[in-house]
């Protein structure tokens, strides 16, 4: 697999669309957040990822994670650990995490930046450090004093990883039916007893310790998730000796076989709880928040590398002659870049994953102002927006991300099927993203049953502001009038929701996932008429860069004529309603 990072585009949407150099520094805390640093960390990640990362992907696919049922551990691929080591050793576990534990405390765009690289690179060597990112975050926001100074530290060197546990054998959305207990110890600790499953890295070779966050309830829970509690519970506790926290088995799956996916019984061990007694779940959702954007990550990057394949392949792959007349006459056929279904292709992976680029970067810049600007409202206003745009991140990245790499083995016909290409091993990766961190369908609700209500409907309110603040001061951008229609559509749905869902619970869930996709196709609209925007104004600049920012133009035209007219079909999707839906009987089914 020979990935590039893509530095030229990731460049154009941090500097040129977003003004990352110009916003991020003027944060408190950020002020060496300048552009030649952090050109300097981007360029570094790439190489990265290019040389060390990217180079173990096809093998450790191949080779998969080993499971020993005597010593009960974990073996991760061959070059794995020496990769991770690598990794942390060169501070990217470190970039965002905050100062007084010893991170470097680099903006989180940053970081994005770096995990889409990552996510591209090696979607299963990525899934270690990345949700221990989550675990930072959870234990920065609910943990103690005691417990911060313990363990932060070494999370954020990555010298020890993290992961999340919640899914048990009987329950996996609904987690108020979980079984796991906590008995508390005399010494202000608890026995957690119980099983998880679907843990990833929850065990594994590439550190010494795995600080597990585990979701259980004390003897006096309330039923229901309303009696959740979070607790810490380290395979390796303090004084050294190993927590009875063992893996009972590998999941055997389709894709990131490099990850190791773990079945965890926890037999009685010692654990410190995190957060309040039965606000588990306030606490895990930080973490799990994380991972959604994390995962939105991983359908991005998937489709990029996925991108770079086809489009080689493309280029070299010559079958027929073009149907204007051959474009290469000296050569036995044309390359099958020049067959406009081929075209297609690629050109919804390109549109989709530029525009999809900039949604995810803005994001995360958003969560950079929410945590550093000075004023309460700013921070207020960034925080609603990322609440808003998580599940649509997530759900439509990885959608898009599978799709995309679906259309490359496509494009790549039989010799994508095979194992001879790495497009077939990118196919099974992104399948699991549209379902682990919450189903796709499960996003789809938290959208239209907790963002759009939220606060009133702050939110929603905030981004039609944001939206009809472009319109009416950009009216001469590109394609400006699509956009405007494309808001009113979605401001149309909105209140139709409003209308019927709120009366019928079973009207909201039957539309939930195309409004979400509405949503996204909205705001993929807004990012590439800025970008058209963006580009039209540096080759009226005079910029040397002719080719580039005409096809940032070219890209915005293909999106669209061709991509936006879903919106329309979403629309009728989500007037009609519940009734086509859940008519029938399961007996007819």
């Amino acid at each position: 697999m020979n990935y590039q990072a893509p530095l030229r585009d990731m460049q154009f949407v941090l500097y040129e669309l977003l003004q990352g150099d110009q916003v991020l520094p003027a944060l408190p805390g950020y002020e060496d957040a300048t552009r030649e640093i952090m050109d300097a960390m981007l360029n570094e990640g790439a190489k990265l990822a290019e040389n060390v990362m990217a180079p173990l992907n096809e093998s450790g696919d191949r080779e998969g994670c080993q499971y020993d049922p005597d010593s009960k551990t974990v073996t991760t691929p061959k070059g794995f650990k020496e990769a991770y080591q690598q990794f942390a050793e060169n501070g990217w576990t470190a970039l965002a995490s905050p100062v007084e534990y010893g991170g470097q405390g680099l903006p989180h765009t940053l970081n994005t930046i770096a995990e889409e690289m990552v996510c591209s690179a090696n979607l299963s060597l990525g899934m270690y450090p990345g949700l221990t990112h989550g675990a930072i975050n959870a234990l920065t926001s609910y943990g103690s004093d005691e417990l911060k100074e313990q363990y932060l530290p070494k999370l954020i060197s990555g010298e020890w990883t993290g992961t999340m546990c919640l899914t048990e054998p009987h329950c996996g959305t609904d987690l108020g039916l979980i079984r796991t207990k906590a008995e508390p110890n005399a010494d202000g600790s608890y026995a957690i007893t119980g099983t998880k499953i679907w843990i990833t890295g929850g065990e594994h070779d590439l550190v010494d310790n795995i600080v597990h966050l585990v979701l259980a309830k004390l003897p006096d829970a309330p039923a229901g998730s309303k009696g959740i509690s979070l607790f810490l519970v380290p395979k390796v506790l303090p004084d050294g000796s190993r927590n009875p926290a063992f893996c009972g088995g590998l999941e055997h799956k389709m894709g990131i076989k490099g990850s190791a996916t773990c079945v965890m019984n926890f037999e009685g061990a010692q654990g410190w709880l995190i957060g309040e007694p039965h606000k588990g779940l306030q606490a895990m959702f930080v973490m799990m928040n994380s991972a959604r954007l994390m995962v939105g990550l991983q359908g991005l990057g998937v489709a990029e590398a996925a991108y770079q394949t086809s489009l080689a392949f493309a280029k070299e792959r010559r079958q027929s002659r073009s149907l204007a007349g051959p474009q290469e006459p000296d050569q036995v056929a044309d390359n099958i870049l020049v067959h406009p279904d081929v075209r297609r292709m690629v050109l919804r992976q390109k549109a989709t994953i530029e525009g999809g680029r900039a949604l995810a970067y803005f994001a995360a810049m958003q969560i950079d102002i929410a945590h550093k600007a000075e004023g309460a409202e700013e921070r207020e206003q960034a925080d609603d927006l990322v609440q808003l745009l998580t599940p649509v991140i997530k759900a439509y990245l990885t959608d898009e991300g599978f799709f995309c790499a679906n259309d490359g083995l496509q494009l790549m016909g039989g010799n994508g099927y095979t194992q001879d290409w790495p497009i077939e091993q990118l196919v099974r990766d992104a399948r699991i993203t549209r379902i682990y961190e919450g189903t796709n369908g499960i996003q789809a609700l938290d959208l239209v049953g907790r963002k759009l209500g939220m606060h009133g409907g702050r939110a929603i309110k905030r981004l039609f502001a944001m939206l009809d603040q472009y319109i009416q001061q950009q009216t001469d951008a590109p394609h400006a009038e699509a956009v405007k229609a494309s808001t009113a559509r979605l401001q149309k749905a909105t209140m139709w929701l409003m209308q019927n869902g709120m009366q019928d619970r079973e009207q909201a869930g039957a539309v939930a996932t195309p409004y979400l996709r509405l949503m996204a196709l909205t705001m993929m609209a807004y990012f590439w008429s800025r970008m058209a925007m963006t580009a039209q104004q540096a080759l009226d600049n005079g910029s040397t860069e002719t080719d580039f920012y005409q096809a940032k133009l070219f890209s915005a035209d293909f999106f669209f004529a061709k991509l936006l007219p879903q919106a329309e079909a979403l629309m009728a999707d989500i007037e009609s309603g519940k009734d086509s839906v859940m008519a029938m009987t399961a007996d007819m089914m």
